[in-house]
């Protein structure tokens, strides 16, 4: 009974003792769960979902790969955010790091006449020494600076192809912009005209190796027209253009839209170009040319600020009246309207046999009367053209066989009279030919007299009655060179041709000073001149001398890209030795950063001294003496004054010991 007893007591401790394990396990399992569900439903609003979670009794281990250090080490934050941090085991791997790209390798080439920079990144492996070599063979190059910074990284395919390909197409370009990268080719240039332009990309497009894009971007200045002239007719043929010029795209649309509204069918072409005498050509050129198609037929042309419009014989006269009087009305101050309406000859009565020739002040001819034959009217129609300008006639004769032998010949002799006056008239009659005009030659009543007497032979009755005015004549109007010079004065008196800072890049502000200026010398004729470059005395000497002389280069080659005879032009840069301010303020700085226009005088021509800068464009007080400035750093050895009349410059800061300018 007893040990009963203890059997009974004995199992009661076994159950009491599995009891409590099952019970304890189970509550362990529940917890390991939990933990597990909470951080992983944790890092999945986290955005976390890399991460796994798996538990080994109370510890809690994270494995999975992290994108970046940063990722792994927020799973971990996260987890010991939901239960206690030491039981927070990382089994986690960091992603590898991928390698490196290489960088984008370019160069920009930027060239200026004989000066280049090169800037950007190149390979490592980038010969720079051979390409700063073949870059100074290039003609015409003197200066190469290099701006380039390396990187140790394989060059790109195609990389030496493209820079062979840029260093040939800057052989071609003096002034250029040339960006490249590995088969990548942007070339900014200027041209000297349109037809230039054309020849450059076609060559350049020739040479591009085919893996290379190119982009060009090459322009060309916009022709000067002289005089700016617009000529529309429309007669039995229909309406054309034999010229139109215009200064916009919205003019030359303008004028283009008038013409199409009267009856023009065909393309036509209109020139943009330089030498507008007026911003309102356009309204002008298009007015007159819906005024024309009002009328009916004849012709419209103008010619600068002149405008000749003439009506077809036989037109309405009092449509032509009311339309002439609304277009003069119309008209911009500037423009002057001459109208024509030849009167109607006739048939039955037509009068005594003539024929008359009109040479307007504009240079405008109408050819009116009677012609025998129609290749009489031929020839007479060609000489004209050919004297006067094609666009410049207008021929309104008709044919009568009835004419007497002989009246061509006396037309063509009076055509050839004509053309030896700036404006007149020719009459021509069975028995007499009159000619009167205006000239701007002396010689011309004689010339006119021998043309006529060796044409018309011994007998017949001419009369000349030919003005000479001095206004007219090519060279009694020229001006002065000291003239020009004053002329130059007076436009740099109010504006003055700027720099890009330490650059010889003219300001875009300056262009229009510049094209003012070569209008002037283009008017001056054959000039013997010094442009002189100063700079202010910031920086060193050398560089400041160098700095003036690219500055007066540039400015020689600006004028010759306007078309201005430059063979007489010296170019010359001083640096800071010539002050004529005071350096030590940014005023004065900013008068000694100058370019001055110089006469250039044989030693036996009258010296009128006139300069730009002594003259108008600072008012500080000169102190330099050029012949010891010239003495010291030699740049007075261009020309030398010498008994025998060898050149010397006379120029406006030339001084004598007892003078200072």
């Amino acid at each position: 009974m007893r040990l009963s007893s203890y059997a009974i007591l004995a199992a009661a401790f076994v159950i009491a003792a599995v009891t409590s394990v099952i019970a304890a396990t189970f509550a362990a399992t529940t917890i390991e769960r939990s933990s597990a569900n909470g951080v992983r439903a944790q890092l999945d609003r986290e955005a976390l979902s890399w991460a796994d979670v798996t538990t080994d009794g109370l510890q809690l281990h994270l494995t999975g790969v992290a994108p970046s250090e940063a990722e792994r080490f927020r799973a971990i934050t996260v987890a010991g955010e939901v239960v206690d941090a030491t039981r927070v085991i990382d089994h986690m791997r960091v992603a590898a790091t991928e390698e490196l790209a290489a960088p984008r390798f370019s160069i920009e080439m930027l060239r200026n006449d004989a000066q280049l920079s090169l800037i950007g990144l190149v390979p490592t492996s980038t010969n720079r020494e051979a390409l700063i070599e073949r870059l100074n063979k290039i003609p015409n190059l003197d200066t190469v600076t290099d701006l380039l910074e390396t990187a140790d990284y394989a060059a790109p395919e195609s990389w030496q192809l493209t820079i062979d390909y840029a260093i040939a197409a800057l052989r071609d370009l003096p002034r250029s912009k040339i960006s490249l990268a590995a088969g990548e080719v942007t070339i900014k240039a200027m041209s000297d005209s349109v037809e230039d332009r054309r020849q450059l990309e076609a060559e350049l497009k020739r040479k591009a190796p085919g893996p290379i894009d190119l982009v060009l971007d090459i322009a060309a200045p916009r022709p000067v027209i002289a005089p700016f002239t617009l000529r529309y007719i429309v007669d039995e043929n229909g309406a054309r253009f034999d010229a139109c010029s215009a200064d916009t795209e919205e003019a030359r649309t303008r004028i283009l839209n008038a013409a199409r509204g009267v009856g023009l069918t065909s393309e036509a072409r209109c020139t943009l170009g330089l030498g507008v005498p007026s911003t309102e050509w356009g309204a002008a050129a298009s007015s007159a040319i819906l005024a024309l198609g009002r009328i009916g037929q004849g012709s419209v042309t103008l010619s600068d600020a002149d405008i000749s419009l003439i009506a077809a014989e036989g037109s309405d006269r009092t449509t032509f009246d009311r339309v002439v009087g609304e277009l003069e009305n119309a008209l911009p101050d500037v423009f002057a309207l001459t109208a024509v309406l030849p009167e109607t000859e006739s048939t039955e009565n037509q009068g005594p046999a003539e024929f008359t020739a009109t040479l307007s002040p504009e240079g405008l001819v109408q050819l009116r009367g009677r012609i025998r034959d129609e290749l009489s009217r031929k020839a007479a129609d060609s000489y004209s053209r050919a004297a006067f300008g094609s666009e410049a006639v207008y021929s309104a004769a008709r044919l009568d066989d009835s004419l007497p032998e002989g009246w061509s010949l006396r037309v063509l002799a009076g055509l050839e009279a004509l053309a030896q006056l700036n404006n007149g008239v020719v009459n021509v009659t069975e028995d007499r030919i009159g000619v009167r005009g205006n000239t701007g030659n002396k010689d011309s009543s004689a010339v006119i007299a021998r043309i006529l007497s060796d044409r018309l032979g011994e007998g017949q009755d001419f009369t000349i009655d030919v003005a000479y005015q001095e206004k007219l004549d090519p060279v009694a109007a020229m001006p002065t060179p000291d003239e020009c010079i004053a002329e130059i004065t007076a436009i740099q008196g109010e504006r003055k041709i700027n720099f890009e800072p330490g650059s010889a890049t003219v300001d875009a502000d300056s262009r229009g000073i510049l094209d003012d200026l070569a209008e002037v010398l283009k008017l001056c004729g054959p000039l013997r001149l010094e442009i002189a470059g100063h700079t202010d005395s910031q920086g060193r000497e050398e560089m400041n001398e160098r700095l003036s002389q690219e500055r007066a280069n540039t400015v020689l080659s600006e004028l010759r890209m306007r078309r201005v005879e430059t063979g007489n032009f010296l170019s010359k840069g001083y640096g800071e030795s010539i002050p004529i301010a005071d350096n030590d303020t940014e005023e004065g700085r900013e008068a000694n950063r100058r370019i001055e226009f110089q006469l250039i005088r044989t030693s036996g021509e009258e010296t009128d001294e006139t300069t730009l800068e002594s003259q108008s464009t600072s008012g500080a007080e000169e102190s330099t003496d050029t012949s010891e400035a010239d003495a010291e750093d030699g740049s007075g050895d261009e020309t030398t004054t010498e008994e025998d009349g060898t050149e010397e410059p006379s120029t406006a800061e030339e001084t004598t010991e007892d003078e200072q300018n």
